[in-house]
């Protein structure tokens, strides 16, 4: 496990800082209520009719049924070689969110790195209880590795998400090692501030009031309530909260948390325990960024999204090294 490569410049963080003081204006992030959701989603469905400006990208939405569940994809398609595929999960606490809210990072992710992003629009909470999202997010998952090469003509495999949706993506990845025989396709894991402990970490736990984006003290009991039924050595279930699973035969990874962010626990002791397990984890600890930091106009988020093109590059790069030395 290795610390943040990336050397960020004073007048890049300060720009970040003014950033933070805008959002201390902010509310903070907890589950809404039934309407909430129906008004917040009813804004997030206008992105889908909105381009996403990244020139020579196509989307295009497409229902799917497969092992029993039903969902939605939003595919974005580079225009020329398609290098692999990347499936996406987005995030909004489980409770909100759409596929297209990710458009912008992963047009880039298909413009530049040469991958057809699949972003997976699962069904959210209330609609769906968290064992039946997970097993949703599976089975699209693996209907992406089953229709790589029919649908996209490519075999090389990557997946990734942000907060919720990373939770979502290292459950799904561990479903599919379990259950796939071409688990070895998958190439890599890019996992933004994701919460992979249920039971939450010492760094949830203790989230003060001015906590930015996320409600700090609302967070152990918001977790609490993914698993009603469970008392907290419950919800350390590996099924539910990856960081307690067994990490061993994973791809390498990347994994993404600023020091303001009360998840920084979870990213951090996930890299760790994924290291010991696979020993192909690394972390990048990024100052002064808060939760979903790479979301914000700033510097700071352009570099740190480059930074995941260019990583998912070098493994793309790697696995072409050593089909040539196969040959």
């Amino acid at each position: 496990m290795t610390a943040s490569p990336l050397d960020f410049t004073d007048a890049e963080l300060d720009e970040a800082r003014r950033m933070n003081r805008q959002l201390r204006w902010a509310p903070r992030f907890r589950a809404p209520s039934r309407v909430g959701k129906m008004m917040i989603q009813t804004m997030l469905g206008a992105q889908a009719f909105m381009h996403h400006g990244v020139a020579g990208v196509t989307t295009s939405m497409r229902r799917v049924t497969w092992q029993d569940h039903n969902f939605m994809l939003r595919i974005l398609r580079p225009v020329g070689e398609v290098r692999g595929v990347y499936v996406d999960y987005h995030g909004g606490g489980w409770a909100i969110g759409t596929a297209a809210m990710d458009d912008k990072v992963n047009a880039r992710i298909a413009a530049e790195c040469g991958l057809v992003v699949v972003s997976v629009d699962y069904t959210t909470l209330p609609d769906i209880d968290l064992p039946g999202m997970i097993a949703q997010c599976a089975a699209a998952g693996d209907w992406a590795f089953a229709h790589a090469m029919q649908e996209f003509g490519a075999t090389e495999m990557f997946i990734g998400g942000e907060s919720a949706g990373a939770h979502l993506a290292a459950c799904t990845m561990l479903r599919l090692r379990d259950t796939r025989s071409d688990f070895a396709r998958l190439r890599g894991a890019v996992l933004f501030y994701g919460p992979y402990d249920l039971s939450c970490t010492p760094s949830v736990r203790s989230a003060p009031r001015d906590t930015l984006v996320l409600d700090g003290p609302a967070m152990t009991t918001g977790l609490a309530r993914l698993l009603p039924d469970r008392n907290e050595e419950g919800r350390r279930d590996p099924a539910f909260s990856p960081l307690y699973a067994d990490l061993a035969g994973l791809p390498p990874a990347v994994l993404l948390c600023g020091t303001i962010d009360p998840l920084i626990d979870d990213s951090t002791l996930m890299a760790e325990r994924w290291t010991a397990a696979s020993g192909n984890a690394r972390v990048i600890i990024v100052p002064d960024a808060p939760h979903a930091f790479n979301r914000f106009p700033t510097r700071v988020a352009s570099r740190t999204n480059a930074f995941v093109r260019d990583w998912i590059d070098t493994q793309l790069a790697g696995r072409a090294d050593v089909a040539r030395a196969a040959e």
